[in-house]
């Protein structure tokens, strides 16, 4: 069974790991820029919709906000894995003991389980036709505290990857 070492061999040795090392500076720079607009679209959007989860700005309809917010925060997200798969590409082998890489991945992972979660729950599928009940608020205040928990500690654990 393959392991996590050959999975970044093979990203690494792949096309998409020669372009990103062969193709210039800039192709990495503007990749990287475009890693940091998709957590800076991704988290400005679902930050909003979490304080809203948990309280703040309890006058502005929850459905109003995430009509806004959902597609913002779905984009930013689309945008931070495409080109994150591209900056791990370009030297993925140098990241395979670096455990800020795993506390990243199960961070992201465990934040998009919270989103399926949210958007599972009936309070959340019911926003725009009815307030949540006082144990729907509590479920959402959770989930929207689980959210920013699970996002704060993606970002930090990236940022921390270099430092490694």
């Amino acid at each position: 069974m393959p392991d996590v070492r050959d999975f970044m061999a093979w990203l690494q040795a792949s096309p998409l790991g020669h372009f990103m090392r062969e193709s210039g500076v800039w192709t990495y720079a503007l990749v990287n820029l475009s890693h940091i607009l998709g957590i800076a679209a991704l988290f400005g959007a679902i930050v909003i919709v979490d304080l809203r989860l948990l309280g703040v700005w309890r006058r502005l309809p929850l459905a109003v906000l995430a009509e806004a917010a959902a597609p913002v925060a779905a984009c930013g997200f689309l945008l931070a894995a495409a080109s994150g798969v591209g900056l791990l590409a370009t030297k993925a082998t140098e990241y395979t003991g670096n455990p800020f890489l795993y506390v990243k991945f199960q961070a992201i992972a465990l934040g998009l389980l919270n989103v399926l979660a949210l958007s599972l729950s009936p309070a959340w599928r019911d926003r725009r036709t009815r307030e949540p009940s006082a144990r729907e608020t509590h479920q959402l205040a959770l989930m929207g505290g689980t959210s920013l928990a699970c996002w704060l500690a993606a970002m930090g654990a990236g940022r921390l990857i270099a430092y490694w």
